[in-house]
């Protein structure tokens, strides 16, 4: 492995901060282990349970339609009676909240979803954090970002049975492990010139979820640092009520990447409904 070799000790002490800034973010009041409840929507209005209204998706987008006493706050305001979302884009979301709770209403594989964030999850409350390998340096290598010579629309599996994900590939990371040359194909990220990707590898179903995520950021000359240190779960690693993208086949390395977070100790099942939707158990 090609490494870089920051100072150990203020290696771990980054890696740390940017753990217990990441472990904040999942247990935020209406994070993702704060979902109970997931409904897909049609054009024929059906209530999601625990969520005010009775919400549908067609022409006009993502509408939900209020009952007398019912209402949401959406972008502050007071909502009552029938409300439009409007169409969503791509993988795009939007909170409304009902009393403490929130109320996500978002794109997911070509459908529309909405899902109910409660602070009092029992999941969110009993989360006692995320096991992961301790960081070492050995684990940090600079790889290089190579573009395709155009986007390659790639169409992957999601965690929830029935939904497909479709991504715009733009190119792939090459990097070297234990000696090895290897490649991932990459997705967008998260925020302006970020890739996502999304890999498995022989520690996965192990000590590790079936599947794990990496963010990096090439610079303008295609130089991209692969901190292995930094592989995260996706929100399907901790709940049933997730829809996540699995890697594409080409992303499933045959090594063991002994680094990164490790499978949560806890994991919230989900039942469907008779109308379909899926409570958390």
């Amino acid at each position: 492995m090609t490494t870089t070799a920051p100072e150990t000790d203020v290696f771990t002490a980054e890696w740390e901060a940017w753990h217990a800034q990441k472990e904040a973010t999942l247990t935020d009041p209406h994070g993702f282990l704060a979902v109970i409840a997931l409904g897909w929507l049609t054009e024929e209005p059906a209530e999601v349970p625990g969520v005010p209204g009775r919400w549908s998706a067609g022409a006009r987008g993502v509408v939900v339609t209020l009952a007398d006493g019912e209402e949401l706050s959406v972008d502050g305001a007071p909502v009552v009676g029938e409300h439009a979302f409007g169409e969503l884009g791509l993988r795009e979301s939007v909170l409304a909240h009902a009393g403490d709770a929130a109320v996500e209403v978002a794109e997911r594989g070509g459908r529309y979803v909405v899902r109910l964030r409660d602070p009092q999850s029992p999941l969110l409350r009993g989360h006692e954090g995320t096991p992961a390998f301790p960081a070492d340096p050995r684990w940090r290598s600079v790889g290089r970002y190579v573009p395709f010579d155009a986007v390659r629309p790639t169409t992957v599996g999601g965690a929830f049975e029935g939904v497909e994900h479709v991504y715009d590939a733009p190119g792939r990371v090459e990097f070297t492990l234990d000696g090895q040359d290897l490649a991932l194909t990459a997705f967008p990220g998260h925020g302006e010139g970020r890739l996502m990707l999304l890999f498995s590898d022989a520690t996965s179903g192990q000590s590790t979820y079936a599947f794990r995520s990496l963010q990096v950021q090439p610079d303008a000359d295609g130089a991209v640092v692969v901190d292995l240190n930094r592989a995260v779960n996706l929100p399907c690693a901790y709940t049933d009520l997730a829809t996540c993208p699995l890697p594409p086949a080409e992303n499933r390395l045959s090594v063991a990447v002994e680094a990164g977070e490790q499978t949560p100790t806890r994991r919230g099942a989900g039942v469907p409904t008779e109308n379909g939707a899926v409570l958390a158990v």
